[in-house]
C-alpha cells in the first residue's frame, strides 16, 4: 500500500502542476491579444520564484511546529526532510513528497490572484508582490488550516483549499485590482476574449489537473480519494449546466466562455468539501454556485465599479466563500468524519463562517500592506501610453502574434 500511495500522490502532484500552465491558457484566452504574453507570464512565472521560496521557507512556515498563526523554521531549506524516510504527514507518503504536492498548491494559488490586475500592472511590481505574499499570506494560512493552526483549532474544515487557495487568492487579487486602478478604458468599450479556444483548452486542462488537486488531498490511494473525484466531477458538471441555463435565460444564448467559467466555478465550490460532503449534495453545490458567481460578475461588480479583469474574485473568491459555507451545511460524518448542519451540527457552519471571515480580512489587509509598501519603492502601474501599446511589447518586448497590427484599442 505504501508504494501505491507514493505513486498516486506523485501522479496527483503532476496533475496539479499542469493547472498552472492551464490557467495561463484560460487567462490568456480571456485577455486582449496585445496582453496575452504578459497575462500568461503573470501566471507561469510563479513556477520559478515560488519553488525557491517554498523549499527555502514556505513549507517550514506552513507545516513545521505547532504555532497558532504560523509554524517555525525547523524545516528551513528542508532541514530534516528525508526523501526516503516516512512516515509523512499521515503515515502514507514520505515527507518530501508531501512537500512537493503542497508546492503545487502554492503555484496555482499565486497564479489565480494575478488575473484581477492584468492589463495595467508592472511585471516587476507583481514579481515582488508574489515573492512576499507567499511568505506572509499563503504559508501562514496553510498552517492555520492544514498545519493545526488557528482555523483548524476553531473547528473549521477545508479539504483541498477553499480558504487557503481560492478565497485568499480571490480577495488578494481584488485588493491588487483596486489599488492599481481601473484600466484606462474601463467601462467605455466592451472587453471581449480574444481567443475563446484557448479559454476552453485552459478550462479543460484545469479540470484534468483538479482531479489530482482534490483526489490527491486524501494523500493516499483509498476510498476517500475516489469519493473526492466523484464529488468533484459531479459539482463541475452541474455548475457548467446551470451556468449555460442561466445564460440562456438572461442573455438568450449559451456561450462557450460561460460554459467554461461555470465548469471552473463548480470546481472551486466543491474544493473545500470534496472529501466531506455526499455525492448528491455535491450536485446541489454545483448547481447553485453558478447563480451566485454569475450574479456577482454581471450585476454587483459593475455597480461597484470593480475592474476585476478576469474575475479572479468573482469566480474564485465568491465560489470559495460559497463552497466553504456549503461544506458547513452538507458535511456528513460517514464521508469525512465531520457532521454539518444536515446532521444537526450547526456549530460547523459557524466555524466555517468565522474561518472565511478571518481569511478575507487577513488576506485583504496583508495584501494591501504588501502592495502599499512596494509602491513606495517601485512603480506599480504602467503609463497610459504603455497600456495603450500593450503589455506584451512594453513589459516583455514580445508579441504572441507577429502579424498583430494594433487591432486592440
Amino acid at each position: 500500500m505504501g508504494y501505491a500511495n507514493i505513486a498516486f500522490v506523485i501522479i496527483c502532484s503532476a496533475l496539479v502542476f499542469l493547472m498552472t500552465p492551464a490557467l495561463a491558457f484560460f487567462y490568456g484566452g480571456l485577455a486582449r491579444r496585445k496582453n496575452i504574453v504578459n497575462t500568461m507570464m503573470m501566471s507561469v512565472f510563479c513556477l520559478g520564484i515560488v519553488t525557491i521560496i517554498w523549499l527555502a521557507v514556505g513549507y517550514s512556515i506552513s507545516f513545521s511546529g505547532e504555532g497558532t498563526f504560523f509554524g517555525n523554521f525547523g524545516n528551513f531549506f528542508l532541514h530534516g526532510i528525508d526523501t526516503m524516510a516516512g512516515p509523512g504527514k499521515d503515515g502514507a507518503i514520505p515527507d518530501a513528497l508531501f512537500v512537493v504536492f503542497q508546492m503545487m498548491f502554492a503555484y496555482i494559488t499565486t497564479g489565480i490572484l494575478t488575473g484581477s490586475a492584468v492589463g495595467r500592472m508592472r511585471f516587476n511590481a507583481l514579481f515582488i508582490f508574489i515573492a512576499i505574499w507567499v511568505v506572509v499570506v499563503y504559508s501562514p494560512l496553510a498552517h492555520m488550516v492544514w498545519g493545526g493552526g488557528l482555523l483548524a483549532q476553531i473547528g473549521s474544515i477545508d479539504f483541498a483549499g477553499g480558504n487557503v487557495v481560492h478565497i485568499s487568492s480571490g480577495v488578494s487579487g481584488l485588493v491588487l485590482a483596486i489599488f492599481v486602478g481601473k484600466r484606462r478604458d474601463f467601462g467605455v468599450g466592451e472587453h471581449r476574449p480574444h481567443n475563446i479556444p484557448f479559454v476552453l483548452l485552459g478550462a479543460g486542462l484545469l479540470t484534468f489537473g483538479w482531479i489530482g488537486f482534490n483526489s490527491g488531498s486524501a494523500l493516499a490511494a483509498n476510498g476517500l480519494a475516489v469519493h473526492a473525484l466523484l464529488t468533484t466531477m459531479a459539482a463541475a458538471g452541474s455548475a457548467m449546466t446551470s451556468w449555460m441555463f442561466i445564460e440562456k435565460i438572461v442573455v438568450g444564448k449559451p456561450t462557450l466562455v460561460g460554459a467554461a467559467t461555470g465548469l471552473v466555478a463548480g470546481l472551486v465550490a466543491i474544493t473545500p468539501g470534496a472529501g466531506f460532503v455526499s455525492f448528491w449534495s455535491s450536485i446541489i453545490i454545483g448547481l447553485f454556485v453558478s447563480p451566485f458567481c454569475f450574479f456577482f460578475i454581471s450585476k454587483i461588480k459593475p455597480k461597484l465599479g470593480l475592474d476585476d479583469a478576469l474575475d479572479a474574485f468573482g469566480c474564485h473568491g465568491v465560489g470559495g466563500i460559497y463552497g466553504g459555507l456549503m461544506t458547513g451545511i452538507f458535511a456528513v460524518k460517514h464521508v469525512g468524519g465531520v457532521s454539518g448542519v444536515l446532521e444537526g451540527n450547526i456549530g460547523l457552519l459557524g466555524s466555517q463562517a468565522l474561518a472565511i471571515l478571518f481569511t478575507v480580512v487577513f488576506a485583504g489587509v496583508m495584501s494591501f500592506i504588501i502592495i502599499k509598501v512596494i509602491s513606495l519603492f517601485v512603480k506599480v502601474r504602467v503609463s497610459d501610453r504603455e497600456e495603450a501599446i500593450g503589455m506584451d511589447d512594453t513589459e516583455h518586448a514580445e508579441t504572441a502574434y507577429p502579424t498583430f497590427m494594433g487591432l486592440d484599442s
